[in-house]
């Protein structure tokens, strides 16, 4: 089986720091999105993997070829932001008709992948949400099968969002739907979407389940880049007993890169800082400080900051007599 990650997203919802960086690359817990993907595929055995890239394809490439070189990749480019369905229908000459596990790059959810893969047919990932507006929603017949998938329905019939893991069984057939769906420029939102592609594949007799997730985190906004890094803190349980700093007082859960300076801070919890960043006179929590950042006389709580960005608060010296009242706010 290969796995399919499509990474060539522009990544809005998470702007300014998309500007410089796929979204797939932002890191939360101690590495990139699509590092997390790809230790727990590595772990269920899968070897080989194609990634459409576009924006930025050129970062996500290198960073996959220097972690990864034990892996078996390719790479496949989508210029242009046409869909998910238009993605994977790009990569068709690298897959062979081959059995496939479609995870999108923005994706971390808990599921058991062996169980997945060993699944007799087509098998697509489930999670009960409170608004399925915003998700591709997958409604169900009385026997368990899938019976409609439509994506981002204004009038959604079902909360069974599609978390962005697939395990398909039938590849050829998936391709020639979405031929079919460009060559009858069926979109939605103007987009060619692996949702609408799974539908026809339906529509053609494909027997299609679901499988629900435990946890899934799409990353694709600040607030949940921020719980996904305070969970994924929590369970990977880095030892944060061999952080000594000067003058510096460690909340756990933390992560804390190679060669970082900090001094007269207090960090944490669920804090997240990439390589060479340089802390001085900070308090931070519940945030991701991202490699080579600078932070200085600041207070920080649920806040991303980007590489190489450089932050300085506010240093006073006071001597305040009796009776004084002062208020920055």
């Amino acid at each position: 089986m290969k796995a399919v990650i499509p990474v060539a997203g522009i990544g809005t919802r998470l702007r300014p720091h998309t500007h410089t960086q796929p979204k797939a690359l932002i890191p939360i817990a101690g590495k990139p999105i699509i590092g997390h993907i790809i230790d727990t595929l590595i772990n269920a055995g899968i070897e080989e993997y194609v990634f459409i890239i576009g924006y930025m394809g050129d970062k996500i490439e290198n960073y996959i070829s220097t972690q990864y070189p034990e892996i078996k990749a390719s790479f496949v480019i989508q210029t242009t932001g046409k869909g998910t369905g238009h993605a994977i229908w790009l990569a068709k000459d690298k897959l062979n008709n081959d059995e496939l596990l479609i995870v999108l790059g923005d994706t971390i959810a808990d599921v058991n992948i062996n169980n997945l893969m060993t699944q007799p047919q087509t098998t697509l990932c489930v999670k009960k949400v409170d608004d399925p507006r915003y998700f591709g929603v997958a409604e169900m017949n009385g026997d368990g099968t899938i019976k409609r998938l439509v994506e981002k329905p204004s009038i959604p019939k079902s909360n069974l969002a599609l978390v962005g893991i697939y395990r398909i069984k039938e590849s050829a057939v998936l391709f020639e739907a979405i031929e079919y769906n460009m060559k009858q420029k069926i979109t939605s939102r103007n987009e060619f979407h692996l949702t609408d592609a799974l539908m026809r594949m339906i529509e053609t007799g494909v027997e299609m389940r679901t499988i629900d997730v435990d946890n899934w985190f799409d990353c694709g906004k600040k607030e949940i880049l921020l719980d996904t890094n305070a969970t994924l803190l929590k369970r990977i349980n880095y030892d944060n007993t061999k952080y000594k700093f000067e003058n510096t007082i460690i909340i756990p859960p933390v992560f804390i890169g190679q060669n970082c300076k900090i001094s007269n801070s207090i960090i944490g919890p669920n804090v997240s800082i990439g390589d060479n960043a340089i802390l001085n006179y900070a308090v931070l929590k519940e945030s991701i400080i991202g490699p080579y950042a600078q932070i200085e006389y600041a207070i920080l709580d649920r806040s991303v900051i980007g590489n190489d960005a450089l932050l300085k608060g506010m240093k006073q010296s006071l001597n305040i007599g009796d009776s004084t009242e002062i208020n920055f706010g």
